[in-house]
């Protein structure tokens, strides 16, 4: 799971780097968007944040059980994601709407000036509010979603085990594939037309009706047994389904790209496609971990330490980046080059020099005195399954 989580904010990188390519709307954007981008984008942008949710969930099981009771692990997490949050919104986040005004409404003062006189206004500007917490709103639900976790785990032992074994039955077998797609297919019926996320969180619901089961479902998973006999049986025929709904979702694209308006009939079919391909790679993604990921290396305590100051930090650095290569009208296989290598290189070094700055470890998402190596979050053995 440790692997997932390393490899899914990788992907979540890249990605955020191809929204400055692909012609949808973003912070700020390239003179020449690539149309032909949204393939690979749409390869991933129905199943990435979901997985995260799930290794998330994954962990919180981890650590609750390192934790001294449920009141612990509520503080050690509001500490591990609040203060990050807010130092992320006040001292990281701002270049980017400083950007998206610049670019996108002709805002003519500097990035000191916005961020002494407009940023902590509290109200919109020019339909952008102001402060936010942009990419960094998965923070923000992560630590709501731990507080509906600790409401939970209030409810009596007895009813906690068995409405996991319920639930546990529930996913056994051939079931890890139906009962979740068959909810994600009702929701997405019940939401028809129009239901979007908006990240602010509290009118969000129906972002909440998908992030937070995940989350839920990845805490059950640490003690699931059904679940993931599940996923080892079921996880190629999973991939298989992802790789189809997949295509399903790629030549809706290819014929009618960007705002190119489709006949009505095809956005029922791409939405049930891109729920089913969300899913579906999920299990595929956690089976092929289990199977062939189930490993420690030397560089594994590093990069899980490393992964979550790198996420706070790369799309500042992605947009700044990007707004800066724009007079020099590079071609857009150089404009790649550069993004890719200046994000990576500046990732490490926001990580290399807050872990060694004790006061600034809290503020990126660190322990505030450097840990021992982490355990791994292994998925359970077979032997202990049987």
């Amino acid at each position: 799971m440790d692997w997932l989580r390393i490899a899914a904010f990788g992907l979540l990188i890249l990605y955020h780097i191809g929204m400055f390519f692909v012609p949808w709307d973003w912070h700020v954007k390239t003179a020449r968007p690539l149309e032909w981008a949204a393939l690979p984008m749409l390869a991933t942008n129905a199943w990435r944040l979901g997985l995260l949710f799930v290794v998330s969930g994954y962990a919180s099981a981890a650590l609750f059980g390192r934790s001294r009771g449920l009141g612990g692990f509520v503080r050690n997490r509001s500490a591990r994601l609040l203060i990050p949050l807010v130092a992320g919104m006040v001292l990281v986040v701002p270049p980017q709407p400083w950007v998206e005004l610049s670019f996108k409404h002709g805002y003519g003062a500097g990035l000191g000036w916005f961020w002494l006189h407009d940023y902590f206004r509290f109200a919109p500007l020019d339909g952008i509010m102001l402060p936010t917490w942009n990419h960094l709103w998965f923070v923000a639900y992560l630590w709501a979603y731990t507080l509906v976790l600790a409401a939970i785990l209030l409810l009596p032992e007895r009813v906690r085990a068995g409405g996991a074994r319920l639930l546990d039955r529930a996913l056994a077998d051939w079931r890890i594939m139906a009962v979740p797609i068959a909810l994600l297919l009702s929701r997405l019926w019940l939401g028809w037309p129009g239901a979007e996320e908006t990240h602010d969180l509290v009118g969000d619901g129906y972002a909440h009706t998908f992030y937070l089961p995940l989350f839920l479902f990845g805490y059950l998973l640490r003690g699931a047994a059904g679940a993931w006999a599940g996923i080892r049986r079921w996880w190629r025929i999973a991939a298989l389904l992802a790789v189809v709904s997949y295509a399903v979702v790629a030549v809706t694209e290819w014929n009618w790209p960007g705002d190119t308006v489709a006949p009505a009939w095809v956005y029922p079919w791409f939405e049930a496609a891109r729920a089913v391909f969300a899913w579906s790679a999920i299990v595929a993604l956690i089976g092929m971990a289990d199977r062939y990921w189930n490993r420690d290396h030397r560089w594994r305590p590093t990069l899980t330490e490393a992964v979550f100051p790198f996420y706070i930090v790369h799309q500042t650095i992605i947009v700044l980046v990007g707004w800066s290569l724009l007079p020099l009208a590079l071609p857009p296989g150089a404009e790649f080059a550069i993004l890719l290598a200046a994000t990576v290189s500046g990732c490490w070094a926001f990580y290399l020099i807050g872990r060694t700055i004790r006061p600034l470890r809290p503020l990126i998402g660190l322990r505030a005195a450097p840990p021992r190596a982490p355990e791994p979050l292994a998925s359970p053995t077979r032997q202990a399954l049987q």
